[in-house]
């Protein structure tokens, strides 16, 4: 979850960089940000996912082991 948060952040980051004119817009540095961006917001999704699939399935055990 944190390296998903931290990939999107990065992507977010670099097209602000390249606005201001602290780096320049190159194929290379666009590439970067949309897949940083991309990849983080997969990661993140799948990560949350897995997360609550995690916390039901330990909730469904606990229920029926009573």
């Amino acid at each position: 979850m944190v390296i998903g948060f931290l990939m999107v952040l990065t992507g977010a980051v670099l097209p602000f960089l390249v606005v201001l004119r602290y780096l320049p817009s190159t194929f290379l540095v666009n590439f970067i940000a949309f897949a940083a961006s991309t990849v983080g917001i997969f990661l993140g999704v799948i990560s949350v996912a897995m997360y609550v699939g995690d916390a039901r399935r330990k909730d469904k055990d606990e229920w029926h082991d009573q």
